[in-house]
């Protein structure tokens, strides 16, 4: 489908912080000033929730590059400037500069696009102009069940028709289990050269329960080489029945994965229960908790695990959203179009229906804001352009970009 001209599509809107009625709260007061799911729960430590709202008075506009996909999920930039793109459905679109849709990339395998499941992330080589390749996440469908798999193959241009060839899995989460829920699934190359994986837990009960277990793969951060080979330094490599690429464990359904440019380290958002989205800087061999420890309760009402939001040997969020934003994709902005954004982090919120700004002070959250609220759309993922402008992909079949207004 070839979207209107860009001019003609734009939508002129202001950034805008605050609640959704348009009130604003006091100066050094809570963003969020709903009543927390979390009854009774207490933040371990100042600002680790409920942050203020700081807002940059930043004029944008919102335009529509592209439209007509079907439940987009990750975008990635070519050195050429055009786009791929994630469908869930299991079709890669590349998207050209004038919004025009490319029929499907052909070569990918199949996916089991059951529920939260499909086409997930896509990622290029930090030497893709060398190499050529491509590397993407999907539900694989397996006798018994599914899960996230994470592959690689070279990107073969050919004027208006694409494919991937000589496609390789180099990851597969294990065990296998029949789940249509909490993929996971986002990639992120460190600056050192590694490839982490997110995943998520599966939802359902025989799945959560294994979040806390080393054999299983399940609410993991995975680290591995991009060819799939597992790093010696890894901090369970040693450990006889452990499988060796797990980074760290105790995640719930990690949707947002980004390096901050600053300071080198993964920084990930999980989708957690009801009040228990976290933000988190992942350390190597750490537990986050899930499902023993952490905020929220169950969409019942219901305690979790322990019933507790702290414990011996389990890390503690950098942040959490009670009630949650639903997040998925995040990025950090370093480029020079939005001067007042530099060093913020942009996360995206599907049930909430918006665009989280976070101001951040080294490693901690000291503000927060929230845009495109008048959209009414569930945001999928968010990226940084070459261009330095902010790319979000909705749930509604667009690819919608911030660019300073006027």
């Amino acid at each position: 489908m070839r979207p209107a001209p860009l001019a003609l599509a734009a939508l002129l809107l202001a950034a805008c912080g605050g609640q959704p009625s348009g009130a604003q709260p006091a100066p050094g007061q809570p963003l969020e000033t709903r009543p927390p799911n979390g009854d009774g729960q207490t933040p371990a430590f100042a600002g680790q929730t409920r942050a203020p709202l700081v807002s940059r008075d930043v004029a944008f506009e919102v335009q529509t590059v592209t439209s007509g996909l079907d439940k987009p999920w990750a975008m990635a930039w070519l050195p050429d400037g055009r786009m791929l793109v994630t469908e869930r459905s299991g079709q890669l679109r590349i998207v050209a500069k004038d919004g025009k849709l490319s029929a499907p990339v052909e070569g990918l395998p199949k996916v089991d696009a059951r529920g939260q499941g499909g086409l997930l992330d896509v990622a290029l080589s930090p030497s893709f102009a060398e190499d050529g390749l491509i590397y993407w996440t999907y539900a694989e469908p397996r006798e018994g069940g599914n899960g996230t798999a994470a592959a690689r193959g070279r990107l073969a241009l050919d004027g208006a028709t694409a494919r991937v060839e000589a496609v390789q899995v180099i990851w597969r989460m294990l065990p296998t289990l029949d789940s249509v829920q909490h993929y996971g699934s986002r990639l992120a190359f460190s600056p050192d050269g590694f490839l982490f994986i997110t995943t998520g837990e599966r939802s359902i009960l025989p799945g959560r329960v294994q979040a806390q277990d080393l054999k299983s793969a399940f609410g993991k951060v995975i680290r591995i080489y991009p060819n799939g080979a597992v790093p010696k330094d890894n901090p369970f490599a040693a450990v006889s029945e452990a499988i060796k690429s797990i980074w760290s464990y105790g995640h719930r359904n990690l949707q947002s994965a980004a390096f901050n440019p600053w300071t080198g380290k993964l920084w990930t958002v999980e989708h957690g229960a009801k009040g228990g989205d976290e933000l988190n800087i992942p350390q190597a061999g750490k537990d986050y908790g899930w499902p023993t420890v952490t905020y929220g309760v169950e969409y019942s009402g219901q305690p979790i695990g322990e019933g507790v939001t702290a414990k011996a040997g389990t890390e503690q969020p950098v942040y959490y959203w009670d009630p949650v934003i639903a997040p998925s994709g995040m990025a950090f902005y370093d480029a020079a179009l939005f001067p007042a954004w530099k060093g913020s982090l942009f996360i995206g919120g599907m049930s909430s229906k918006k665009l989280v700004r976070l101001t951040l002070d080294g490693d901690r959250v000291v503000g927060e804001e929230w845009l495109l609220q008048d959209l009414g759309q569930r945001i999928r993922d968010v990226r940084v352009g070459p261009d330095g402008a902010v790319y979000v992909a909705t749930d509604d079949g667009r690819v919608l970009r911030l660019v300073p207004k006027g």
